[in-house]
């Protein structure tokens, strides 16, 4: 599973929109789509943002990724 898809999912078991998060966590939307659309990965400090933000630890995001 992607990192995208894994935020996703935690989008729809919380109910909440990526709108939402980006006001909630300072992440901006470009950078929420640009990671959507594949053109970049986040940032381990973004992704410890997100992973504070849904209460999940950051290997939730990097697990079954491969590291390059």
């Amino acid at each position: 599973m992607i990192l995208y898809e894994k935020f996703a999912e935690l989008l729809v078991k919380n109910n909440k929109t990526a709108y939402a998060v980006s006001k909630e966590t300072g992440i901006s939307q470009s950078v929420l789509s640009d990671w959507k659309r594949g053109r970049s990965n986040p940032k381990v400090d973004k992704l410890q943002k997100l992973a504070d933000y849904f209460g999940v630890s950051i290997e939730y995001f990097l697990e079954g990724q491969e590291v390059r």
